[in-house]
């Protein structure tokens, strides 16, 4: 996109980078602007194989997903959605259930916007604007009450997200106030940035400027952010390790785990 469109939303900033378009572009999309561009090609200079890294964080997810699928579980709340791209929660959720249900909850205008056209004509998905970090406003949207039986197992997803949410905001918390209204037997899917001594720095660095801070963590950091959980084997592990389905490297630039609600 080069700059929006007539329809688009009125609260869309294409001269602020992004981090869903930012993201967007490392998977080869185009549903971003000069400003992410500028921004992801910064990245691009602190961490050279962070193209390697978004596609290996997006088959975690599909990976993740379908792992919990097959678990029994069939509803999906997919926190910081990000823009839709090929092998969405919901089409590999639906392979296995078919009856499948997923909200997509993204603050962004431009990711509501696709997700809606997206969705239009599934009515076993929804999307929602909303923030993750306003639990409240997520799990009382209609659109999540309508979709969601808290009641059941759910599968919720906090992917290449929480990295975005600085200490401050109290990241830890935020997963206990959504871990505590999930059945027993619901899965917590998980990604997030790793520690990589000045490399992180440099990303951080290169990050600044756009709508969300990048907070690296530890594995140690990560684990704890899983607490009162159950950590489905391997555990907390680099990008490549969780369960893959084929030989490759492992990336060192982020953590991946699945834990099961008690």
């Amino acid at each position: 996109m080069s700059e929006p469109a007539a329809d688009a939303p009125a609260d869309l900033d294409p001269t602020t980078p992004n981090v869903a378009r930012m993201y967007d572009y490392f998977l080869g999309g185009k549903d971003n602007f000069r400003a992410d561009r500028q921004a992801a090609a910064r990245v691009a200079e602190a961490l050279p194989n962070v193209t390697a890294v978004a596609r290996a964080n997006r088959e975690f997810l599909q990976r993740a997903v379908r792992y919990t699928a097959e678990a029994g579980v069939d509803q999906f709340l997919d926190l910081g959605s990000g823009l839709p791209t090929r092998g969405n929660v919901h089409e590999i959720a639906q392979a296995v259930h078919p009856h499948a249900r997923v909200v997509y909850v993204d603050h962004d205008p431009v990711v509501l916007t696709h997700a809606q056209a997206l969705l239009s004509s599934d009515e076993r998905t929804a999307a929602v604007r909303a923030d993750l970090r306003d639990p409240g406003a997520v799990l009382k949207d209609p659109r999540t009450r309508r979709s969601i039986d808290f009641d059941r197992p759910v599968g919720l997803l906090l992917v290449a997200v929480l990295h975005f949410v600085p200490d401050e905001e109290d990241p830890a918390g935020l997963v206990r106030r959504y871990r505590d209204v999930l059945a027993p037997g619901s899965h917590v899917i998980l990604s997030h940035a790793a520690v990589e001594e000045q490399r992180n720095l440099d990303v951080s660095t290169a990050y600044r400027g756009a709508n969300a801070p990048f907070i690296a963590r530890t594995r140690d950091q990560v684990t704890a952010l899983l607490d009162g959980m159950d950590l489905i084997e391997p555990g907390v592990v680099h990008l490549g390790e969780w369960r893959p389905t084929r030989d490759r490297r492992p990336l060192t630039a982020g953590w991946t785990a699945v834990a099961r609600t008690r």
